[in-house]
């Protein structure tokens, strides 16, 4: 276990799975086709572990589980921006594993066996009511937000469980979702996303 260090990220996150458009794992209950083929990007405009810079770097996470989601059992891929040197992977790999607390804590608490960690180029882009990430020869996936009936973006907030609790989410749908890595070869098309800003800390 490493020294709980002084940390906050915030920055922008994405994520898509097999779900149907709104996923309702984060109600707990269980997923559209039985089981939860997830990827997750997220974007950090700026962030710190201790006096370890973080700004402008991006991270990646594939997850399977394999029926309700609370009910844990997960594995899980964690792919680190290339641009990061060993002290920024480091300190990527403390937060994200759930060693420093805060949400990634509760996420990784569901999470069985870890994958592994890959150092990869990661590209998140996004564009109005589009976010897009790709990681070559692994992963890509490409949604855009559902409209309100008043306008504006469709958004759900404070749900049970869900990746990101200090912003409310907006709800999308997949044009393009690929991952090939591991064991696993996922790939869909009108399937449920979301998106939001994002601020992790203890």
């Amino acid at each position: 276990m490493s020294e709980t260090k002084n940390w906050i990220l915030q920055g922008s996150y994405f994520e898509t799975c097999n779900c149907e458009t709104a996923c309702p794992c984060v109600w707990l209950q269980p997923p559209t086709n039985g089981d939860c083929k997830l990827l997750v990007a997220w974007h950090i405009e700026q962030g710190h572990l201790g006096d370890q810079s973080l700004d402008d770097l991006n991270v990646a996470m594939a997850c399977y589980s394999p029926g309700l989601m609370i009910d844990g059992n997960w594995q899980a891929a964690l792919y680190v921006d290339e641009r990061a040197d060993d002290s920024q992977v480091d300190a990527i790999v403390q937060i994200f594993s759930g060693q420093q607390g805060g949400h990634p804590a509760i996420l990784m608490s569901f999470v069985s066996e870890v994958l592994g960690v890959k150092k990869v180029k990661i590209d998140y882009q996004e564009q109005g009511n589009n976010r897009c990430m790709t990681i070559p020869g692994i992963a890509q996936a490409d949604i855009e937000s559902i409209q309100g009936i008043t306008g504006g973006q469709a958004t759900l907030s404070n749900p049970p469980l869900c990746v990101v609790t200090s912003h409310p989410t907006v709800v999308a749908k997949s044009k393009n979702y690929q991952y090939q890595d591991y064991d696993k070869n996922w790939q869909f098309s009108e399937c449920n996303g979301y998106f939001s800003a994002f601020v992790y800390q203890p």
